[in-house]
């Protein structure tokens, strides 16, 4: 196994000596002592961040005034509903803003109407979820 040469002699005094054995630390098995030299990802995150930037997004078109006219006739017809105790069930198109980067998409949702909020812009369906009135694109009835 080595070489019996002038190198070898430095070692004469512990070549023999029984291999060490840690009382502080457990055996590691040979699994979890390959796994250290295991290759690793140096950029964790690296391709997500390269995939989020090439996401592309939305950007908002206000509608026109005619548009917003029929919108808000449209909600004033939702509120008289509501008052009534009537449901509303519409399909909503309305623009969600992207919570990463500039722009958003547009999305459609159907069901109930539970409320309007005036005071904070919402409009809230029965599922809970909540569109801003200034983000609505197009309302149709159900």
């Amino acid at each position: 196994m080595f070489k019996k040469d002038a190198s070898w002699k430095k070692y004469s005094d512990i070549i023999d000596l029984p291999h060490h054995v840690s009382t502080k630390h457990p055996h590691m098995s040979s699994e979890d002592r390959a796994a250290q030299f295991s290759p690793f990802a140096a950029l964790t995150g690296h391709e997500a961040a390269i995939k989020e930037t090439a996401r592309i997004t939305d950007e908002f078109v206000e509608p026109d005034a005619d548009k917003k006219q029929e919108l808000d006739e449209e909600l004033q017809m939702i509120r008289m509903a509501l008052a009534d105790n009537k449901t509303a069930k519409v399909q909503m198109i309305f623009f969600k803003p992207d919570g990463k980067k500039s722009g958003g998409s547009y999305e459609t949702i159907t069901g109930n109407i539970k409320k309007i909020d005036e005071y904070n812009g919402l409009i809230v369906f029965d599922d809970k979820t909540t569109v801003k009135i200034e983000k609505v694109i197009d309302i149709l009835e159900v």
